[in-house]
């Protein structure tokens, strides 16, 4: 809490300043060693995800302090929980930790609001000061983003990826209503898009085996039917989602098929999605790519 004892001094507001930044280096040691995101969200990046993007002023609100989670343009200058880093302005914090501590008032702060996160327009050293004093809340003037991504506290920039790309999968292919059995999901940002395109080469074959016009529907339920349903089938046969602990069916299925070529190149001849999942768990029991050119090689020399 503000201290209301008098003077405080631009002394004391110093070594407090350099306190809270010793506090955010030791985070973000912390944070590395436990692999956990010590930075604020990029707003921008966040924007670039999501959709319905309208943005409309709701007016001035107390807003909880532990619910602010980016930045729209200082991002680099503060953690996660708002400690400054070497970029904040080490006279404007001094400023404000003094004005706050001698119980002057401070201009509310004005914010973005996504789901139930808040992202600072401007602010961030009243944020940040706020935050050091021990404050619950701030008053902030604040903006509303409409979104259909959900956004929460823990989001960061990898989970948001995931949902914004999976949710388009879902739009763009309605795998849902065509096979409502299908459970594809995927835990590395940026795949979905691949599978769209495995959907797209997909009906392209088709097109020229049946010499027609395939609608895009019927060409995303042959897709799951011939194509990845055979493929999970023989993952969940080989029991090898099981050296891969936080992985999915999805996620195998995308590495091994556009790793096939690799595995027929080796084989010298087309693999069934049977023979190409046992030739990746084969060349998973140990390491190194030279174990799959042996197990391959080791097969054909059986079959000739």
């Amino acid at each position: 809490m503000p201290d209301s004892g008098l003077p405080y001094s631009a002394a004391k507001a110093e070594d407090k300043f350099y306190q809270m930044r010793r506090k955010g280096t030791m985070q973000g040691w912390w944070a590395r060693i436990f692999g956990k995101d010590n930075d604020l969200v990029p707003f921008h990046e966040v924007l670039r995800l999501v959709r319905n993007r309208r943005i409309s002023e709701v007016g001035r609100q107390v807003v909880p302090l532990d619910k602010i989670i980016g930045s729209e343009g200082r991002y680099q200058d503060f953690t996660r929980a708002f400690f400054p880093k070497e970029g904040a302005n080490k006279e404007r914090w001094k400023r404000l930790d003094q004005a706050l501590n001698k119980l002057e008032p401070l201009p509310p702060v004005e914010l973005y609001k996504i789901g139930d996160a808040y992202f600072v327009r401007d602010g961030h050293h009243r944020v940040s000061v706020a935050r050091a004093n021990g404050l619950k809340e701030i008053e902030a003037y604040v903006y509303e983003v409409e979104t259909d991504i959900p956004v929460t506290t823990d989001t960061d920039l990898q989970t948001l990826a995931l949902e914004a790309g999976r949710k388009r999968f879902l739009e763009k292919s309605r795998i849902e209503q065509i096979r409502p059995e299908a459970n594809i999901v995927l835990t590395a940002p940026g795949r979905y898009h691949r599978l769209l395109e495995h959907i797209d080469v997909h009906r392209y074959y088709m097109g020229l085996e049946q010499k027609r016009e395939i609608p895009y529907e019927e060409a995303v339920a042959s897709w799951y039917d011939n194509v990845y349903t055979p493929f999970v089938k023989a993952v969940r046969e080989s029991g090898i989602l099981e050296r891969f602990p936080g992985r999915t069916e999805s996620d195998l299925y995308i590495w091994v098929i556009e790793n096939r070529d690799k595995f027929q190149q080796i084989a010298g001849r087309p693999l069934s999605s049977e023979e190409t999942v046992k030739t990746f768990a084969e060349t998973h029991k140990e390491k190194p790519l030279q174990t799959m050119v042996r197990l391959l090689k080791r097969a054909i020399g059986r079959k000739g």
